[in-house]
């Protein structure tokens, strides 16, 4: 891109909780394995959340339940990337139809027993909180440590917790720009409204490319991609190439430096190259 950044690489903290996902789920670490017996989620049947969850309930020694809406046979029968991951580590997988999906969703979450944990799609709830207030409060200290009085954070939104925390707890001279991966600025903007609160600081969107159905291969994402891991930096291809692409546009309107959290993810990569190998782009 011939511009400069400065890259945090959240995405080397663990190899099984990286990036945000470490992040999201930093306060449940601290839970004794014996203060709940099941952790209950949702989402995509790649999600790199999912895979952090199922490692996580792993380790504490709780099952898991992971919700998603019906997979293709061929995935059912031959699991691949993060779902095969997953359901190593025991994850129960349970799927249900399209048309009922949310609602499903919404009667198990009010079933909740005490012992079990419900964390919703992507991690966007108020327990993400806590993480994302010991990132922002490394970000300051790397602020403090080389004299940068104001910066940029950028970081790739699903939920949009990550931006929005992030906005929430560093000091107005920090501005914390992200663009929409799932969905568009409406939906993003509806995400917030559920944890914001009134008063508080708000990421700043980057939205000049046109809303892109979630997932799906392109070979501007994929060159992105491919150009980014040539500077010597793995990203994901999934949510990294959108903000590389949104920041290379808006690059001159923005404070500097700027700091791009690397949110990790990258092994959903495995998956999503097979869907541009099946599209037949960018071979």
């Amino acid at each position: 891109m011939g511009l400069d950044f400065f890259v945090k690489r959240d995405d080397l903290i663990d190899p099984r909780f990286s990036g945000n996902k470490f992040r999201k789920l930093y306060s449940l670490f601290k839970f004794n394995s014996n203060d709940y017996s099941k952790v209950i989620s949702y989402g995509g049947a790649q999600s790199n959340a999912m895979l952090s969850i199922a490692y996580l309930a792993a380790m504490k020694g709780w099952e898991f339940v992971y919700y998603v809406k019906k997979i293709p046979k061929r995935l059912e029968s031959s699991p691949s990337g993060n779902l095969r991951r997953a359901l190593e580590l025991n994850m129960k997988l349970r799927q249900i139809p399209h048309s009922i999906f949310y609602e499903s969703i919404e009667k198990i979450r009010r079933g909740i027993s005490e012992d079990e944990i419900f964390i919703p799609q992507g991690g966007a709830d108020p327990v993400a909180a806590e993480g994302v207030k010991v990132l922002a409060d490394e970000i300051k200290e790397w602020m403090c440590c080389n004299s940068i009085e104001s910066l940029s954070v950028a970081t790739p939104s699903g939920t949009g917790t990550t931006a929005l925390f992030l906005a929430k707890y560093l000091p107005e001279s920090v501005d914390v720009v992200t663009t929409p991966v799932v969905g568009d600025e409406e939906t993003l903007r509806l995400q917030w409204q559920k944890l914001h609160s009134e008063g508080e600081s708000l990421p700043k969107i980057l939205a000049s490319l046109k809303k892109h159905p979630f997932a799906k291969p392109d070979i501007r994402f994929l060159e992105a991609w491919r150009s980014l891991k040539r500077s010597g930096i793995l990203f994901d291809l999934i949510y990294a190439p959108k903000m590389w692409l949104e920041l290379e546009v808006f690059y001159e309107e923005l404070k500097k430096p700027v700091l791009y959290i690397h949110s990790g993810g990258v092994s959903g990569n495995e998956s999503q190259l097979q869907k541009y190998r099946f599209k037949g782009i960018g071979e």
